[in-house]
C-alpha cells in the first residue's frame, strides 16, 4: 500500500491506496516551474515599453483620446498587484501623450459572472484606484442595452456584441491578470469579458467549452470573433497577458496585440504542461481526486453542491477524466460537499438543483429545455444587474460538465457531509476514498488500474 494526500474541501485527507495505483501530480512539465519575477513592476514596465505587434500605448493616442481600460475580474485567482500596476502605468503614459485621467474609463470584464463591491474590486486595484477613479470604475452589465454595442456576426455566423466604450472609445486596453492552462486570455478576455449571452451562447455550450493548451476550439471561435472586432472598429486592441508564478506574483508578462500577446503567452504555457495523456499513457480503470472548496465563482462567496460536485469536480478538474480514465471508468472524488447555498451570489443554482436537476442529467437537454428560460428571468437578471448575483443562465453553464458521465460510467463521492447529496445527482456517496475503491474493484475487478490526482494547476 502506498499513502497520499489529496484535498477534502478546506482541508487534506490521507487515502491508502494499492501500490499499483499510478500517482499524479498535476503541477506540469515534468517538474517545472516558473520562477516569479524578481521585481513585479519592472515586469509589467518592461513588457508595456516594448510591446509585441503594436507601438506602446502613448503612441496610439492624441491627445483627449478616450480611453476604456478592462481587467480581469477577481474570478480569475490573480490576487497580486499586476492590475494596478498595469494600470497605473498605462495612466501615466496615457498622460504624457496628453490624454488627462478624467478621459479614461476602468471596466471591470465580469462578463455573465456577478458584479462586484467596491471594496472587492479595491482588492484586486488598491483601494487608492479605487478612489480615484470613482464612477469610472464600474462593472461590465451584460444587460444593460443602452452600453452595449452589437457589431454584427463573424464569416462564421457567431454573433459579436460588447461594452459601448469598446466600440466607441478612441483606444481599448485589457490587462489580463493570469492564463489558466489554455482556458483563457487571448480574446477570450474582450469577446467574453466584455459581452453579452448573445455572443457568448457560440462557446458555452457544453461541448464548447475547453482548456487545451494546443489547438483549442474554443479559441477558434473567439480569434474570429476578435478579428472581426477589430475590423469593424478600424483599430487594434491594446492586451497585456500574463502568466503567475503563484497567485500573487508575476512571471512573465507581454504587451501589445491581442494576437501577439497570446502566441508569446502559449509558447510558455506549452512548454510546462504537456498533454495530459502523456501522465499516464495507459488509461485507467479508476480515476481518484479530492475536490477543493474552492471555485473560481465563490470568490467573495461560498461553494455550493452544483460548484462542487459539477462545475469543480466534473468540469476544473474533470478534463482529468477523460485524459486519465479509460471509458466507462469509476470515479472517486473525496469531498464533504455540505449543503450550503449562497442565495445573495448564487441564487439561480438553487432553483437548477431542485428543480432541473431531478428531471434531468443530461446537460445537453438541460441545455434545451431550459437555457432560454433562465437566460431570460427577469427575477435573476434584477439580482445581476442591480444586486451581486450570478446572470441566471450561468447556473445552466455550470451544469455542462455532467458530459464527463458519457465518459465515466459513474462517479463515488467520499467522506460526504450528507450522502443525499451526492445521491441528489446520481452520484454514489460512500465513506471514505478506500471504501469507493473497493466498491470499485468489485466492477473493474482487483487488480484493476488506478491513478491518483493529487494537486491541480490553479487550485
Amino acid at each position: 500500500m502506498i499513502e497520499e494526500t489529496i484535498p477534502y474541501g478546506d482541508r487534506t485527507v490521507r487515502v491508502s491506496l494499492p501500490g499499483r495505483t499510478r500517482v499524479v501530480g498535476s503541477g506540469g512539465g515534468g517538474g517545472l516551474r516558473l520562477q516569479p519575477a524578481a521585481d513585479q513592476a519592472a515586469a509589467v514596465r518592461a513588457a508595456l515599453e516594448k510591446p509585441l505587434g503594436l507601438p506602446r500605448v502613448g503612441e496610439l493616442v492624441r491627445p483627449g483620446s478616450r480611453v476604456l481600460i478592462a481587467f480581469d475580474d477577481p474570478t480569475v485567482p490573480s490576487f497580486g498587484p499586476v492590475r494596478r500596476l498595469s494600470i497605473e502605468f498605462i495612466v501615466g503614459e496615457l498622460a504624457q501623450a496628453g490624454v488627462p485621467e478624467e478621459n479614461v474609463t476602468l471596466v471591470c470584464a465580469n462578463a455573465l459572472h456577478r458584479k462586484w463591491t467596491r471594496p472587492e474590486l479595491a482588492s484586486i486595484l488598491g483601494e487608492e484606484l479605487v478612489q480615484r477613479f470613482g464612477p469610472r470604475l464600474q462593472c461590465h452589465d451584460a444587460e444593460d442595452a443602452e452600453n452595449l454595442t452589437y457589431l454584427g456576426t463573424t464569416p462564421g455566423g457567431y454573433d459579436v456584441e460588447v461594452h459601448r466604450l469598446a466600440a466607441e472609445s478612441d483606444l481599448t486596453v485589457y490587462v489580463n491578470a493570469s492564463c489558466h492552462l489554455g482556458f483563457n486570455g487571448g480574446w477570450k478576455s474582450v469577446c467574453v469579458g466584455l459581452s453579452t449571452w448573445r455572443s457568448i451562447r457560440w462557446t458555452h455550450t457544453p461541448d464548447g467549452m475547453s482548456m487545451s493548451v494546443r489547438d483549442n476550439r474554443m479559441h477558434r471561435i473567439y480569434d474570429e470573433m476578435g478579428e472581426h472586432l477589430e475590423s469593424a472598429l478600424g483599430r487594434r486592441v491594446f492586451k497585456v497577458e500574463t502568466i503567475l508564478a503563484n497567485p500573487a506574483t508575476v512571471s512573465r508578462i507581454w504587451a501589445g496585440g491581442v494576437k501577439e500577446t497570446r502566441a508569446a503567452a502559449l509558447e510558455v504555457i506549452e512548454s510546462l504542461y504537456p498533454p495530459r495523456r502523456s501522465e499516464a499513457p495507459e488509461r485507467a480503470d479508476v480515476v481518484i481526486y479530492g475536490v477543493p472548496a474552492w471555485s473560481p465563482y465563490a470568490t467573495f462567496a461560498r461553494m455550493n453542491p452544483i460548484l462542487t460536485l459539477i462545475s469543480s469536480g466534473l468540469g476544473y478538474i474533470g478534463g482529468y477524466i477523460e485524459a486519465l480514465g479509460k471509458p466507462g471508468c469509476s470515479v472517486i472524488m473525496a469531498t464533504p460537499c455540505p449543503e450550503d447555498w449562497d442565495m445573495e451570489h448564487h441564487p439561480a443554482y438553487r432553483e437548477v438543483w431542485d428543480r432541473v436537476l431531478p428531471e434531468t442529467r443530461d446537460p445537453y437537454e438541460i441545455s434545451e429545455r431550459y437555457t432560454d428560460e433562465f437566460a431570460a428571468r427577469a427575477d435573476y437578471i434584477d439580482a445581476y444587474r442591480n444586486g451581486y448575483a450570478f446572470h441566471p443562465v450561468h447556473a445552466i453553464m455550470a451544469t455542462h460538465p455532467l458530459k464527463r458521465l458519457r465518459h465515466a460510467a459513474r462517479v463515488f463521492v467520499a467522506g460526504p457531509d450528507d450522502p443525499d447529496v451526492p445521491r441528489h445527482v446520481g452520484f454514489i456517496p460512500t465513506g471514505s476514498v478506500e471504501e469507493a475503491l473497493s466498491e470499485a474493484e468489485r466492477v473493474h475487478g482487483r487488480d484493476c488500474s488506478v491513478v491518483c490526482i493529487t494537486r491541480f494547476p490553479g487550485f
